[in-house]
């Protein structure tokens, strides 16, 4: 008689459970000990993938293509023996897609900025799987430790304007574990904030005062200045 099955061990043995688009995988099932032949079923959602007999110790292996969200999920494999009742499940496997990131965006809560003040910059991607992870650069020089966010929330730092060094081109970049997506942001230029000058308001004012006396002066001079030359004569 046939030696009692054992719950076979359903494994990935090309790709990987994190799957992109049109991406192929390789599944095996295997059943130890069993005896020869035995006939192993892969399942999707409970719903029957595909079967193969093998007639030695050798694992079943079912190659597939990962092409639209139905193909995402849960995935087990059945051996038993033909003839015969019942029949012994794996663990399950689950494939998950990953979604490449989109372009990040970098931004300050102000475009200005004056020598001795600190800014913040913001570097944020939309859309990828999550975890995503980010780095600030300034020119081609990079600023700041990667920054691995597990929430759809932005990377933040914190900088000290100490010169006018400090207004270069900033840029950041993102990437996730889709494969070969790593994404650049736009750039930011903080602009020099001018600074206000305490004497000007002053001058403008003194010269409104001294045009007011001119203009007044002016118009004295008919009703004053000319009754008192006539006078006078």
């Amino acid at each position: 008689s046939p030696e009692m099955l054992s719950n076979p061990k359903l494994a990935l043995v090309q790709g990987t459970l994190n799957v992109v688009m049109k991406q192929n995988v390789t599944l095996s099932c295997l059943s130890e000990p069993g005896s020869p032949p035995v006939r192993y079923t892969l399942f999707k959602h409970n719903q029957q993938v595909s079967a193969l007999n093998r007639s030695d110790w050798s694992p079943a292996l079912f190659t597939l293509t990962i092409s639209s969200a139905s193909d995402v999920g849960e995935y087990k494999c059945k051996a038993e023996y033909n003839n015969s009742s019942g029949g012994k499940y794996s663990n399950s496997l689950h494939f998950t897609f990953i979604e490449p990131i989109s372009k990040p965006v970098l931004s300050s809560p102000t475009s200005q900025a004056k020598e001795g003040q600190n800014v913040t910059l913001s570097c944020f991607s939309e859309n990828g799987t999550l975890p995503i992870t980010y780095l600030f650069f300034k020119g081609t020089q990079n600023i700041s430790p990667q920054m691995t966010m597990q929430k759809r929330e932005a990377a933040e730092i914190f900088l000290f304007i100490d010169s006018l060094s400090d207004f270069g081109t900033y840029k950041c970049k993102a990437n996730n574990s889709f494969p070969n997506n790593t994404k650049y942001s736009n750039a930011f230029n903080f602009t020099l904030a001018e600074e206000r000058s305490y004497s000007q308001p002053l001058i403008i004012s003194l010269g409104l005062i001294l045009l007011l006396l001119l203009i007044g002066f002016a118009l004295a001079i008919p009703f004053f200045v000319i009754p008192l030359y006539k006078a006078s004569e």
